[in-house]
Parts: structure tokens; C-alpha cells; sequence
């Protein structure tokens, strides 16, 4: 370790020139002395003198610094001769650290786009989501208008405070083909509370967001250049909506959005009928507030269960048991997927480790062969430290370039990820190769070069110089070959470790994919049509037309069933309220439960192929006119009816768009479907189905734009969807067509948060089996190369070839098991943070363990086969001459 003490200590120009300044120095003050002068005058006089000498010597030091600068860039032209030199060599690294630097590079973008990346909002860190926390059942639920109203007077943690509803669908009108958006209601202080500026025109008025105001909009910079061409003179004139004109008066800056919704437009939300905005138990508004600079998040949380507790000593009847839920708005946006990144970020952290083992085992060897070169160049007067760092200069250039074509394929990535996967992350319009992942893959290459650079460098400079001249260009290879070794375990560990990971959420999607979601998925296409404002314009007229329009369906050859529904099992949506069995209201709501409410045509439930349990289905009898019917569920009869049959029980529902219940019979039970996932891990509800066509005359409005059709067919997508767009266009050419899926694609959909960190994980295993495959066979390979005399004199000696084969097979796969026996003990430690994310299978399976662990053995197995079969070729006279 002489050269690193040496490293450690200063130059021998700077001792010189240190030694030089001190004896100039002490002639300075010996010289004052003998002129008469105290020592203490003497020394003072010498230190003014002393300036130029320290002139000298920052000179010196400047001189030095030129001399590093041209040392570092004689070191870079080397390091780009040598590896011109050595293509196949070079081409191996740069291969293998873009991957592993590509696939950081990738998770890192995401990472920083959905969670690191602040919310594109004035003060995004002020901002946060408000809403209803159901003590009770421990969730959050939607809020009421007047709940709004409410906190809006008496919160004093907020700047301001902001309401808007889900989004719903607009059918805009247009000379060129009718074109149905997503719009937002939004209180009149929304856009300010973000901090938003529009691109041109106003924002709503408070006299603009309340009922009769006049039907204002704000569209966003994408229909503006559509519909208006981008005209400033847009502002003013009108657009027609749902066959209302409403007066534009704003547009929104371009690539504007909230959370994962790019609405077009915004619409006050005190516009909406007075009967359902006033009614406390109509939940179905969202708020985000922005928080005073001197307020917390926890001083805003404390406050606001003070005011809510207030609110539930007004209105006991609505209100009691409802506590304010308060989160940050990024969080609230982002949810669970911020420890999913990170999870795949470590994962990938240990592809880049397993390809950084892989480099310098390359590397190892390598310097190995050039061990005589750099004897040379020790003989002939270079420094250890010159050595390395020119070996470090070499791995840090063949980095750089790794890590520039990383970035090229993490673009790729990117692309095919957010296309193979859509809808499983928030925020995806954030992700991008941007300046902060350049900074992150310009980190990355610098520590990777300097990292599988430096440990065969220490190695290389540390080598005798006399034995190293001896050797020749064999180089010296016993040294390096534990290091070799522990790099190859290492890589098979981490390796077991990623394909644990892969197969245990690989057998969750499988396991998903089996569960019976209660309805058949097969052969079923679910779409939205914008129905013409000439023929809803009363609710009488839009009841004929949804039964027209289905009739009409009904009748394409191909067609099995057919009717409508507000809701789509499995697509992301929610309509629920409170019930009660009986007729008598429960004190508060602390003990009202909430179900899952969808008002359906009668033949949806045998669309949907939904098992009848007891009772009958919805018929088109069951209308406005007649006693209101309702379906429940296996899971409400199961919980509410114990003991008993619930056929022609009462249950207490909301009459949607009225300012009273309604008591219901139940008339059939159905077999329950999961909602929300298949995993039953969201919090599934109880259902209740009843008909669209008992819906109040005032509720009719509320729900026409938010009607699906479902239609069952064994012919595909591609094939039906022109006849059934004909038979929709037939009646009116002005009525769009959109939101078309199939059963099967939102059943697909609905696994996305868990396919996409097993589409990765399985990728990242993939790669890493690969790597460690090529690790293993390039030291057992190079091992046969280094021992070829040594085969030779065993063969020569009458050993057998099986027994060389055995022999190599023998390191190898003592290697590999000692790889897959660490990473068993690393897996049941590192598995428990899949656990949130698997289903039907627990994180310490058998089974898993042990396939994995038989295919690593398996694959370690192959890799070292092949070195060992052109072992037992080798000649013996042959290898004795081989010196």
C-alpha cells in the first residue's frame, strides 16, 4: 500500500518549493536583524517582503494546474486510442451500462415526473385537497354543495377555497362533426386558487357561479384553436353545449389540465338545479384549498374538524359522524404510486450493480492482459497514481458513452412503457428525458466509470514490477480471480432476488385474471353517445330516446342484448349514496351505510350476464308510473338480511333530483360485482339497481350525459361498431359516439397499478438473468483460458475429458449455488415489499422460491457448460507448448 500513503502526501515540487519559501524567509529575517531590527520588526518587515515569493508561488500552483490539464487530456486521447484498439472490448461496455444506466434513467423520469416534480401551480406546497371523512367506515367520501358553502365561511386556515365536481362529458356543436369533451363544474374562485392565469379573457364572477347566472365557459387552448382557430375574437361569442349556447369568456393557457383529467371545459357549478345543490345528502363535489402562509397542514386539519364538528351540531341528520379529510394536493393526485416507483427504482438499481459486476469483471480481466504493459510503463519512471488514472480516465469515456445511449434508450422506454401500460401512473403528461434526469444520467455515468474503473486499476497499479515484466502478456491472473468470483456470486443474488420479484406478481396478474368478477366478461362493448338536444329536451322525450336508441341496436344482426347503464363495472367510476332497511332514517350518518347505486335499463343485468339469485329482474313495466323496484346485491342480502328473504322487503334509497327518499321494494337479488377491482381490496360496496325509467322527472338531466350502453356480441369491436355508429346516425348525424371499450380491455385496465411493476420487474429479472449468464461464463471461460497448460499436463497425465468437463462445472456451479443461497436469505427479507401489491400469493411462496431457484441453477448450469465442453478439446501437446 506504499503508493497510496505517496498519494496522500504532497508533491515533491510542492515539499521543494514549501522548503524553498521557508529558507528565503528565514534569510529575510536574519538580513532586518543584522540591519538593527527586533526579531518581532524583523518578521513583520520579511512578511511584506514575502509577497512576491508567494507570488512565486501561486505561479507555481497555476503551473501545476496547466500541467493536470494537459496530463488529463494526454490520458482521454489514450483512452480513445486503446479503445479503437479494442472494439470488441468497448462495444461489451458501452452495450451493457446503456442498458442498466437506460433503465435507471427511465425509472428515474418517472419517478420525478409523477412524485419529485412539483404541481405546475403557483406555490404548489400551499395547496391542498378538502373532503368528507366518513368516520365510521374510515374513507373519504364526496361532499355537498352547502358542505362547501359552509367551509367556505368559517375556514380560517385557507387563502381561498375551491369546489368542483368529477368529470362529466359536454357535446360540443361544430360545422364540421359534433365533438364530445370533458368538462369540469368549478367554482368561480377554481383558477385563482390554483394560481392560474388564463391566456386570454376573464374568469368566472361571482354573480356568474350561482343558479340563473348566465351560461358562461371556459375552454381550454386546444378547442379554442378548434373550434375558433385560435382568434382572439373568440372571446364573447357563443359555443353550443348539451344544445345550450354558453357565452365563451376565457381560455386557458396551453397544456393546462388538473389532476389526470385534460378537460376542455369549465362551467360554474353554482349554475346546477337549486333541488340537488341544496340537498346535504347529494355528495358530489371536491375541494382544494390554498393554505395561509403562517398555517400548516396539521394547524388546517385541527381547524377544519373544529368547523366540521360544528356543521354536524346544525344538521345532526346529515352531517353527524363526518369528519374533513385534509391531504396535500400532490399527494392526494399521486396516491400509492409514489412507493411503487420507488420500489422499481431499487429494482433497477439492482440491474445497474449486476451490469457494473459484469464491466469489471471485464475490466479484470482485461488489465490483466495488459499487466506487462503497465510494468513497462512503471519501469520506465510513471507514478502508480498516473496509472490510475488513466485506467479510470478509460472507464470513465466508456461510461459517458454508455450513458449518453441510455438516454436514447430510455426515450425508447418510455414510449413503449406509457403505451404498453396507459392509465396506470398519475401525471404521465410530466414524464420526460428533462434537465433533471440529464443531471441524473450524468451522475450515474460519472460514478459507474469511476466505479468498475477504479477496483481493477487499485489492482492494475499494485501489481511487482519485476514479476509483472516476467510474466509477459499472460498477465497476472491468480490475483484477479476472487475478485472475479465474489463479483459472480453477487450478480447471481441480486439476480434470484429480481426474479422473485417478477414471478411473484407474474402469479398475482394470473391469479387476477381467474377471479369470477361476478358478470361475464366475454364478448361485451361498452360505449357513450351524445343524443341530440332536439330529442332531450324533455325527460319523456329522453326516456323514448334511450329506448328507441337501444331498440335500434337491438336489431343489428350480431346482437345479443343490449340496454343502458350510468355506471360500467370496473371502469373507474362511482355513484353512491346512503340507505337504510326500513322506512324509519337512522339518527345520523355516522349509521347510515353507503352502496353502490346504478339505475340501468331493464335487460342490462342479462347484457351483463349478472346470475339472478332469488326474485326477478327490472322489466320495462317498472317505469315512472309504477312502485319503485329495486335489484340489491349478494352482498347487501348477505349483510342487511341475514336471516330472512329481502324479496319484497323496503330499503330507504335516495330519489335522485328530489329533497326527500323514497322507500323501495326490493323485488330480486343479483349476484354481486366487483366495482372498484377484482382484488376485493378497494373497499367493494354493496349494489342496488333500479330503473332509469323510474327516475323522477328532475333527475332525468342529471344523469342523460352519463348514460353507457352496453351491448353483447360475439362479433368484435371492429366489426360491429360501424354497423351500430350507422344505426346511432341513422336518427340524427349530430349525435358522437365515443369512450368505446370492451369488457375485457377495463377488466385489463383495472390491473394496471400491479402490470406495470411486473411488466418491469419481469423485464429488469430478464435483463439481470442475461447479465449474470454472461458474467458467469466470462470468468469460467477466461478461468479455462488461464488454465490451459495446467489442462493440458492433466490430460496429458491420462486424465479423462469427462472428468476436466466435471471439474469446470464443479467452479462454476459452486459459484452459482452460493449466488442462489444468498439471494434466498436477501429474497425472504426483500419480498415483504411486494406484499400490497400481490394477490393470492404470499410473498414467501414455495413454490416461487424453488421454481426460481431450479431455473437460475438450470440457466448458471448452461452458462457453465460451454467453457467446459472446449475444455475437453484442448490438446495436450498443444497446451504444453503454449508457453
Amino acid at each position: 500500500m506504499n503508493w497510496w500513503r505517496r498519494l496522500l502526501k504532497r508533491s515533491e515540487m510542492e515539499r521543494h518549493l514549501d522548503a524553498e519559501l521557508r529558507f528565503h524567509f528565514d534569510g529575510l529575517v536574519a538580513d532586518n536583524i543584522r540591519a538593527g531590527m527586533s526579531e518581532p520588526e524583523a518578521r513583520r518587515a520579511a512578511r511584506l517582503e514575502f509577497g512576491g515569493v508567494e507570488q512565486v508561488k501561486e505561479e507555481c500552483r497555476e503551473a501545476r494546474g496547466t500541467q493536470w490539464v494537459d496530463d488529463l487530456w494526454r490520458d482521454l486521447r489514450f483512452a480513445f486510442r486503446w479503445l479503437r484498439k479494442s472494439p470488441g472490448y468497448s462495444l461489451a461496455v458501452i452495450a451493457i451500462l446503456a442498458l442498466g444506466i437506460g433503465a435507471n434513467t427511465a425509472i428515474f423520469s418517472v419517478l420525478d415526473g409523477v412524485v419529485l416534480a412539483p404541481l405546475p401551480y403557483r406555490e404548489p406546497d400551499r395547496l391542498v385537497a378538502v373532503a368528507l371523512y366518513l368516520r365510521a367506515f374510515k374513507h373519504a367520501i364526496y361532499l355537498s354543495y352547502p358542505d362547501f358553502l359552509d367551509w367556505q365561511r368559517d375556514a380560517r386556515s385557507f387563502e381561498q377555497i375551491a369546489a368542483f365536481t368529477p368529470p362529466e362529458g359536454f357535446d360540443v356543436a361544430s360545422f364540421y362533426a359534433p365533438e364530445h369533451v370533458t368538462g369540469l363544474e368549478v367554482s368561480s374562485n377554481f383558477l385563482s386558487t390554483l394560481g392560474v392565469k388564463l391566456a386570454l379573457g376573464r374568469d368566472f364572477s361571482v354573480a356568474e357561479d350561482r343558479y340563473h347566472g348566465e351560461p358562461v365557459v371556459i375552454i381550454s387552448h386546444r378547442l379554442w384553436q378548434v373550434q375558433f382557430g385560435g382568434s382572439r375574437a373568440a372571446v364573447g361569442k357563443s359555443i353550443i353545449m348539451n344544445g345550450v349556447a354558453y357565452t365563451v369568456i376565457g381560455m386557458l393557457q396551453p397544456g393546462f389540465r388538473f389532476g389526470n383529467q385534460q378537460a376542455d371545459v369549465y362551467t360554474p357549478i353554482g349554475q346546477g338545479d337549486p333541488l340537488y345543490r341544496n340537498d346535504r345528502t347529494a355528495h358530489d363535489i371536491l375541494c382544494i384549498a390554498r393554505l395561509k402562509p403562517d398555517v400548516s397542514l396539521a394547524q388546517a386539519r385541527a381547524e377544519m374538524d373544529t368547523v366540521q364538528e360544528h356543521i354536524d351540531q346544525l344538521n345532526p341528520a346529515t352531517e353527524r359522524g363526518l369528519g374533513a379529510y385534509v391531504d396535500s394536493l400532490k399527494h392526494y393526485m399521486v396516491g400509492d404510486a409514489g412507493g411503487t416507483l420507488l420500489l422499481l427504482l431499487g429494482a433497477v438499481g439492482l440491474v445497474l450493480l449486476i451490469a457494473c459486476a459484469n464491466v469489471v469483471n471485464l475490466s479484470l480481466a482485461r488489465s490483466a492482459v495488459r499487466t506487462r504493459e503497465f510494468a513497462v510503463r512503471l519501469a520506465l519512471g510513471a507514478s502508480r497514481v498516473q496509472v490510475v488514472r488513466l485506467l479510470v480516465t478509460e472507464s470513465v469515456v466508456l461510461s459517458l458513452i454508455g450513458g449518453a445511449l441510455g438516454l436514447v434508450v430510455a426515450r425508447w422506454g418510455l414510449k413503449v412503457m406509457l403505451t404498453a401500460v396507459p392509465g396506470s401512473l398519475p401525471r404521465t403528461e410530466n414524464i420526460g428525458v428533462n434537465i433533471p434526469v440529464l443531471f441524473f444520467t450524468l451522475g450515474v455515468s460519472m460514478a459507474v466509470g469511476i466505479a468498475f474503473g477504479l477496483l481493477p486499476a487499485l489492482r492494475t497499479s499494485d501489481t511487482d514490477l519485476q514479476a509483472g515484466l516476467k510474466e509477459g502478456s499472460r498477465g497476472l491472473a491468480g490475483g484477479h480471480q476472487w475478485a472475479q468470483n465474489v463479483l459472480v456470486v453477487a450478480q447471481i443474488a441480486l439476480t434470484f432476488v429480481l426474479l422473485i420479484g417478477g414471478s411473484l406478481l407474474f402469479r398475482t396478474i394470473h391469479n387476477l385474471w381467474a377471479v369470477n368478477p361476478g358478470f361475464d366478461t366475454q364478448n361485451v362493448i361498452t360505449f357513450q353517445v351524445g343524443l341530440s338536444p332536439s330529442v332531450i329536451q324533455t325527460p319523456f322525450s329522453t326516456r323514448i330516446a334511450f329506448q328507441q336508441l337501444t331498440q335500434r341496436i337491438r336489431e343489428i344482426p350480431g346482437v345479443e342484448a343490449a340496454d343502458i347503464t350510468n355506471m360500467v363495472p370496473l371502469g373507474q367510476n362511482d355513484n353512491s349514496g346512503p340507505f337504510w332497511v326500513g322506512s324509519h332514517q337512522p339518527a345520523s350518518m355516522a349509521e347510515i351505510p353507503r352502496a353502490l347505486y346504478y339505475p340501468i335499463g331493464p335487460d342490462f343485468l342479462r347484457t351483463m350476464e349478472v346470475p339472478l339469485l332469488r326474485g326477478r329482474y327490472l322489466t320495462r313495466e317498472d317505469n315512472v308510473d309504477s312502485e319503485v323496484a329495486v335489484l340489491i346485491d349478494s352482498l347487501l342480502a348477505r349483510t342487511y338480511f341475514p336471516n330472512r328473504d329481502p324479496v319484497g322487503q323496503t330499503i330507504t334509497v335516495p330519489h335522485w333530483g328530489a329533497v326527500r327518499n323514497i322507500a323501495a321494494r326490493i323485488v330480486g337479488v343479483a349476484g354481486h360485482v366487483d366495482h372498484y377491482g377484482l382484488d376485493g381490496r378497494t373497499g367493494e360496496k354493496p349494489e342496488i339497481y333500479y330503473s332509469f325509467y323510474q327516475l323522477p322527472d328532475d333527475a332525468v338531466p342529471l344523469f342523460r350525459n352519463q348514460i353507457w350502453l352496453a351491448v353483447r356480441t360475439p362479433l368484435g369491436a371492429s366489426t360491429i361498431m360501424p354497423e351500430i355508429k350507422n344505426a346511432v346516425y341513422g336518427a340524427d348525424s349530430g349525435q358522437p359516439i365515443y369512450n368505446v371499450h370492451t369488457i375485457e380491455e377495463l377488466v385489463s385496465g383495472s390491473m394496471a397499478s400491479r402490470r406495470l411493476p411486473m411488466i418491469l420487474l419481469s423485464a429488469f429479472a430478464g435483463l439481470a438473468l442475461l447479465l449474470a449468464c454472461v458474467g458467469l461464463y466470462g470468468v469460467i471461460s477466461y478461468s479455462v483460458a488461464q488454465r490451459v497448460q495446467e489442462i493440458g499436463i492433466r490430460m496429458a497425465l491420462g486424465a479423462q475429458p469427462g472428468s476436466v468437463r466435471n471439474m469446470i462445472l464443479r467452479q462454476g456451479m459452486q459459484l452459482a449455488l452460493i449466488g442462489v443461497a444468498i439471494g434466498i436469505g436477501a429474497a425472504l427479507g426483500l419480498t415483504r415489499l411486494l406484499a400490497s401489491l400481490l394477490f393470492g400469493v404470499q410473498p414467501r411462496d414455495p413454490l416461487v422460491f424453488i421454481t426460481v431457484a431450479g431455473l437460475l441453477t438450470v440457466v448458471a448450469l448452461l452458462a457453465c457448460y460451454l467453457p467446459a465442453r472446449r475444455a475437453t478439446r484442448i490438446n495436450p501437446l498443444d497446451a504444453l507448448r503454449w508457453e
